[in-house]
């Protein structure tokens, strides 16, 4: 999951860019599949692409996609499906279409999160997989108004982040998160709040400890009809 920041908070850790690289810095991308898969990223995605009811006539995006291993998932539950992963980091999404070589109906655009470069209701699912907590509140807002407007009327977005209902019972990481302040916002119903204020019908539809990240959430928010 890649996404935007200020200049000021890049430039802090060390990047060129107005966006946060899918690995933190452009020099680790390589790492960056292992590191998903060290932090249990395709046991989340497995449980949210099962929570997103995909169909085969569904148009689907994921939005922050980094080097696609969510929006591949939902093109191979699929086949039929019209997949998009968009993201800011250019150099993922090359990552992301060498992974998808030969598979139609996939394609990944160069995109942020805030300025979907999409027609109205254009998608039946969104999905978003553990880049929410990354984003700046302003952007978090103008992601979600986004969101909202690209869906059709009775579609849903699908999204899984850390934070919901934890608290430092959740274990080590979890105390450590909310020490850092980084996923604040995402705290309690942080995030459900948001996805109304935007416009959604929100809902909680799991939540649970996670050994390497605290806790994480899964969110179904859907355009009302």
């Amino acid at each position: 999951m890649t996404e935007h920041r200020p200049h000021s908070v890049t430039h802090a850790m060390g990047n060129r860019h107005d966006y946060l690289p899918a690995a933190g810095r452009d020099a680790l991308l390589p790492t960056y599949d292992l590191m998903s898969l060290l932090f249990g990223a395709p046991r989340l995605h497995k449980r949210l692409i099962e929570h997103a009811e995909l169909r085969d006539d569904h148009r689907i995006l994921e939005v922050g996609c980094g080097t696609g291993n969510l929006t591949l998932r939902a093109k191979r539950a699929r086949p039929a499906a019209e997949v998009i992963g968009s993201d800011p980091d250019l150099r993922a999404l090359a990552r992301a279409e060498r992974k998808a070589k030969g598979l139609r109906g996939i394609r990944f655009d160069h995109a942020y999160a805030q300025e979907l470069p999409y027609a109205d209701g254009e998608f039946d699912r969104v999905l978003s997989s553990l880049m929410l907590h990354h984003l700046e509140t302003e952007t978090k807002i103008a992601m979600a108004a986004e969101i909202l407007r690209v869906l059709r009327p009775g579609g849903r977005l699908h999204l899984v982040d850390i934070g919901g209902p934890m608290t430092p019972a959740d274990g080590l990481s979890a105390r450590m998160m909310l020490r850092t302040g980084h996923v604040a916002d995402n705290l309690g119903d942080g995030i459900p709040r948001l996805l109304r204020d935007a416009g959604f019908d929100c809902a909680v539809v799991d939540s649970h400890p996670h050994r390497r990240i605290g806790r994480v959430t899964y969110y179904r928010a859907t355009r009302p009809a």
